[in-house]
């Protein structure tokens, strides 16, 4: 049988993980599990060799962009830069490639490339949380979803950041092959066959302090105060306004009404408790003002899509402490989520 063709297009300046993922996943030899075999190639315009980020790693590619639209799936790695251009050549190969049928798919700003060939036009994709808003605002035709590990749409697929290349690369391992073979394969490479949430949990921008502002005391003020009753009529009281004039400036500086900054404010804080603390859940809901433990799955879920203990366990620092497991009211919805 003749194997499955991949093509993983290269670029100077991609990072070397991104454009290994492919490989690691499609090209690793496993006649104990394949019954159709992959054959992966590493393909450069004028078949060039290619120098990549970082580890500065010179790769000899397999073929020209020729192969990518030959190719029956094509794997585009992170670029060099979310904001780099991407060379027609490449834009003309995945144009190629998706009108003869392939599956095509993207690992962090590989979807940046995608969507310069007008492949995610209409499309729901993801890429890096860090470059979302970047991908949304240059284009407006795709529905850029960040809080996502990768998104399946069609015969086009888009992942988050790095390792999440690798979970929809196994997602897309478990559609060739079944879900038995992709979860062999994912106890090989010592990685989950299914995380729970999305990029959610990772994401560590703060929410704004605001310096100088004039609303910014008062988010210092709130901050310090998380543990105890803090109402709208009271936030207005400490900033010598109305709640309606509060409300307003909230949305103008923040971006959000108080209540909802401040339920942001106190998730946060039961990450930085989950992750440097073994306090009992139920001491983090007290600790960060959300009252009960239930209360707090119940935000904390909605937020970073995952449980508070699944999030301890993925990030503490000193350890889990013993307890009642929690299970995660987070679904795995309609297969966007690795």
């Amino acid at each position: 049988m003749d194997p499955h063709r991949v093509a993983v297009p290269v670029l100077d300046g991609m990072p070397l993980f991104e454009i290994g993922v492919a490989g690691e996943v499609f090209g690793m030899p496993r006649p104990d599990l394949l019954l159709r075999p992959y054959r992966v190639q590493v393909c450069a315009a004028g078949r060039r060799p290619v120098r990549t980020q970082g580890a500065a790693i010179t790769l000899t590619a397999d073929a020209d962009f020729d192969e990518v639209r030959r190719a029956e799936t094509v794997v585009v790695p992170a670029l060099p830069s979310f904001d780099a251009a991407v060379p027609p050549e490449l834009v003309d190969a995945l144009q190629d490639a998706a009108r003869r049928g392939a599956r095509i798919a993207s690992v962090c700003t590989g979807a940046f490339a995608l969507a310069a060939a007008g492949l995610l036009d209409g499309r729901r994709a993801t890429t890096h949380w860090m470059y979302a808003a970047a991908l949304a605002e240059q284009y407006p035709a795709v529905e850029v979803d960040p809080a996502v590990l990768y998104v399946v749409d069609g015969s086009v697929a888009t992942s988050a950041g790095t390792a999440a290349g690798l979970d929809l690369c196994l997602e897309l391992l478990r559609h060739d092959h079944g879900t038995a073979v992709a979860a062999e394969v994912a106890r090989r490479l010592i990685v989950p066959p299914h995380r729970e949430g999305g990029q959610a949990q990772y994401v560590s921008t703060p929410l704004p302090d605001l310096p100088g502002s004039a609303i910014g005391p008062l988010l210092d003020w709130a901050r310090s105060r998380l543990d105890r009753a803090l109402t709208l009529r009271l936030l207005a009281q400490q900033a010598g306004v109305t709640t309606r004039t509060l409300s307003r400036r909230f949305a103008a500086e923040v971006g959000m009404p108080p209540l909802q900054w401040l339920t942001a404010e106190r998730v946060r804080r039961a990450r930085q408790l989950l992750e440097s603390t073994t306090l009992p859940v139920e001491q983090v809901a007290e600790q960060c003002g959300l009252g009960t433990a239930a209360n707090l799955r119940i935000h904390f879920a909605r937020q970073t899509g995952v449980s508070p203990s699944a999030y301890r366990a993925a990030f503490a620092e000193t350890g889990v402490c013993e307890g009642r497991p929690e299970s995660s009211p987070a679904g795995r919805g309609d297969r966007q989520v690795g």
